[in-house]
Parts: C-alpha cells; sequence; structure tokens
C-alpha cells in the first residue's frame, strides 16, 4: 500500500522561482558565472538560515532553461535578503547589471524570476512514496490523513484548526 503525505505548511507560502535561459551556447564565459552564482547564494543561504530561505529544488525546463523552486519564510524575509548590502546576491546583481550596461550580455543569457505570495486555503500538496520533497521539504511532511484524503480537505484546512466551511464572518 502507498505511504501518501502532505506538507505540515501553516499560514501563507512564500514560493520564489528564478532562473536562466543559455540563448547561446558558445557564450560560456557569460551564462556559466550566472549559473555558478546562483548555486553560491544557495549555499549562503544554507549556512544563514536567518535569511529566511526553507527549502529549494533545482529543475530544468530544458538543455538551455535551469530554474530553482524556493520557498521562504515571508515575503519580508525575501525582499530582506534580496535587498540585503552585505549578501552575495548584491554583489552578483552589481556586477550582472555593469555587465548588460556595458552591452556584454545582450542575447546570451536570460534571467528571470516570478514571486508568489500563496495565501493559506489556496495550496494543497500530495505526495505518495515520496521523501520529503518541493512544499514538504520545506514546512515539513505529515501523514495525509491530517489535513484530509481529498485535495478539497487539504484546501480547507486552517492552521488554526477551523476548516474554512467551519468560519463565520
Amino acid at each position: 500500500m502507498m505511504t501518501r503525505t502532505t506538507a505540515d505548511a501553516k499560514g501563507d507560502v512564500v514560493v520564489l522561482l528564478i532562473g536562466m535561459r543559455i540563448n547561446r551556447f558558445w557564450a560560456v564565459h557569460l551564462w556559466l558565472p550566472v549559473m555558478l552564482a546562483m548555486f553560491r547564494m544557495l549555499r549562503d543561504l544554507r549556512k544563514e538560515p536567518e535569511r529566511g530561505l526553507l527549502g529549494h529544488v533545482l529543475l530544468t525546463a530544458s538543455p538551455r532553461t535551469y530554474y530553482v523552486v524556493q520557498y521562504w519564510e515571508s515575503k519580508e524575509k525575501l525582499y530582506g535578503y534580496a535587498t540585503a548590502s552585505d549578501a552575495f546576491h548584491h554583489k552578483a546583481w552589481a556586477r550582472l547589471n555593469r555587465k548588460e550596461r556595458a552591452g556584454k550580455l545582450r542575447g546570451q543569457v536570460g534571467i528571470w524570476h516570478e514571486s508568489y505570495v500563496v495565501p493559506e486555503g489556496s495550496y494543497e500538496a500530495i505526495y505518495g512514496d515520496m521523501p520529503a520533497f518541493g512544499l514538504a521539504a520545506a514546512h515539513g511532511q505529515i501523514p495525509l490523513e491530517r489535513r484530509g484524503r481529498y485535495a478539497k480537505d487539504r484546501f480547507a484546512y486552517r492552521s488554526k484548526g477551523v476548516p474554512v466551511a467551519e468560519k463565520t464572518g
């Protein structure tokens, strides 16, 4: 029988998708530093959990496109890291901006990010015979029954213990 679990997320969930696209494979000297900078930022964030990164998953969309799904404690912590002058992100972003202004990156490597704050009641997760992954790796993993067997039950879960249908207004 399959073991089913769900993520133990409570409250809002903050998700950052961030990545790069190699537009010109031969421009290794331009896209490799971007990729290595992302690995360095993840390593630094692992060493400084107080910055707020809870977990991440490295993914590829194609041989050209690589990205990271990141789960953060809050949008304030995500913004705090993005703007912190003592973080490696600040140095990497400044270097990238200098290259862009000098016209050295145009068309060679693409970068992107999307940020989401997902309110409680607007996410649910199920994992079958899986170790903690994604949202569950970031927030913890619990038996599915604790949040409900069906997606509608997991969407209705509230960390205060009051399902949506029972809230009064």
